[in-house]
């Protein structure tokens, strides 16, 4: 039995006591219902782990299935099992509902109450945590129409507005907060605190919209969307961790943690606790299940995740990020995709040929390694000048690899009506396609597949550790006070 069997089936009895423990009188203990979400972390990594394997067949039966574009006369894999996933974690956050009522509940139960309903029962985070699930279970099946009808790009990246609606209309009913601390630097101009009102929900808005669709973009590689999901939920989970109010203290240089509502970076505010606590209830079952789809979709990679699965982790960081109140912290981690989102544009927006795959492709000479994957322009027609300016900007950074051809310029002669040919120089013919993985192979040269992916995910935990030092090293260069 291989170590990951012995990890799938050992972690279940740990896991179900640490879900059953809140529910014995005697064993209550700080944040009990943080030790029921671990546990339900490990539930959804034992459940992933062994439905993936048994549900292949059953989606390869239904159409579902597809061959690896990397690999030469690959066999035929199963598709959509980010399905798999999405079905597992709501499941769980839906079995979670009691848990962080569970002192609500324990205060109704010795109290005397007149009337149906306990007076102090936090309804507005009963609200939150009830319109989060709603939110992904739209999400997750947008994108299980998404896996169906093969929707194009520039159609699928508004849908993930629609799965935001439950999430804005309930931090519109709490009064949400709207406005803005502004950086040192422009407070000459626009002063302390700006208002945004309804722009602030159009930039929530278009949170869910990036999230969902940057790992999409940076996609189709073995084990690179669960991958970068990993690591991401990984990072807000390791960021909530430095709020909670631990029973023991250490010091990291001048920063004290730990200590209940009196130390660490809640500074006492039990809100922020609260908030903190609620990402983690999303966040640990979350990486359960991409630490239970990854074994399978690692290179050699037996299963595919399918778009279900960007949906769902998208929506999933959008979800905590905005009900957090952490939403530029959030966007620390997704560097990588940042970056990967803007280099796209040209390709998303028109500016440039966007096939369908933008995938890297196989070396002529060599089928274990990958080249950057080409996007040809159209003899017939010239290249416009604002795709041209760009391009060679993007050439000059080092980003992509153009080639260059000849124009033909046709000229009508009178005496038979044939067209003799002009050749002027410098007519843009290809591009490397404008992704992450093809600017890596542009930069470093043909790699293998495995290679390729483990150098996206070391820069990943690079953006990480960059996002942990300019959110708490560098923040108070332009905020002034405790920027928590």
């Amino acid at each position: 039995m291989s170590l990951f069997s012995l990890t799938k089936y050992g972690i279940a009895p740990v896991s179900l006591y640490l879900v059953l423990r809140p529910l014995l009188p005697a064993a209550q203990g700080p944040l009990p219902a943080l030790s029921a979400s671990l546990g339900f972390a490990g539930l959804a990594l034992s459940a992933t782990s062994t439905l993936i394997p048994l549900t292949g067949e059953a989606f390869k039966k239904a159409g579902f299935q597809g061959k690896d574009l990397l690999k030469k006369n690959g066999p035929t894999i199963p598709e959509c099992a980010g399905l798999i996933c999405a079905s597992v974690y709501c499941l769980l956050l839906i079995l979670f509902i009691p848990y962080p009522f569970s002192d609500v509940f324990a205060k109704c139960k010795h109290a005397s109450l007149e009337g149906l309903a306990c007076g102090d029962f936090p309804h507005n985070q009963l609200a939150t945590y009830l319109a989060a699930i709603l939110c992904l279970l739209i999400a997750t099946l947008l994108g299980f129409l998404d896996d169906v009808f093969d929707i194009r790009w520039r159609h699928k990246l508004p849908i993930p507005l629609i799965a935001a609606i439950p999430l804005l209309l309930v931090y519109y009913a709490e009064n949400g907060p709207t406005d803005v601390v502004i950086p040192i630097p422009l407070r000459h101009w626009l002063g302390s605190v700006i208002d945004l009102g309804p722009v602030y929900y159009l930039y929530m808005a278009l949170l869910s919209t990036f999230t969902t669709n940057s790992i999409n973009i940076l996609a189709g590689m073995n084990g690179i969307e669960v991958g970068q999901a990993l690591v991401i939920a990984v990072s807000v989970a390791l960021n909530d961790l430095l709020y909670l109010p631990w029973s023991f203290r250490f010091k990291i240089g001048s920063l004290e943690l730990g200590g209940v509502y009196g130390a660490g970076l809640s500074h006492g505010s039990e809100l922020l606790v609260e908030r903190h606590l609620f990402s983690l209830y999303l966040m640990l079952p979350l990486i359960g299940v991409c630490a239970g789809l990854l074994r399978y979709n690692w290179y050699p990679a037996r299963v595919f995740p399918g778009d279900t699965f960007c949906y769902f982790t998208g929506m999933a960081f959008a979800v905590v990020g905005i009900n957090g109140h952490f939403s530029k912290t959030l966007l620390l981690f997704f560097v990588p995709q940042i970056f990967n989102f803007i280099l796209s544009c040209p390709q998303l927006f028109g500016l440039v040929p966007c096939p369908r795959h933008r995938l890297p492709k196989i070396h002529p000479e060599n089928s274990k390694l990958l080249i950057p994957s080409l996007a040809e322009f159209e003899e017939e027609k010239p290249t416009p000048k604002l795709t041209e300016l760009v391009l060679n900007v993007l050439s000059l950074l080092g980003l992509v690899r153009l080639t260059y051809g000849p124009v033909q310029k046709h000229q009508s002669n009178g005496s038979n009506g044939h067209s003799n040919p002009k050749k002027t120089p410098k007519r843009i013919t290809s591009t490397t396609n404008l992704t992450l993985p093809n600017v890596l192979l542009c930069t470093f040269g043909p790699m293998s597949e495995r290679t390729l992916v483990k150098l996206v995910m070391v820069l990943q935990i690079t953006g990480t550790v960059l996002a942990f030092a300019l959110r708490y090293g560098l923040a108070r260069l332009l905020y002034d006070g405790d920027r928590r």
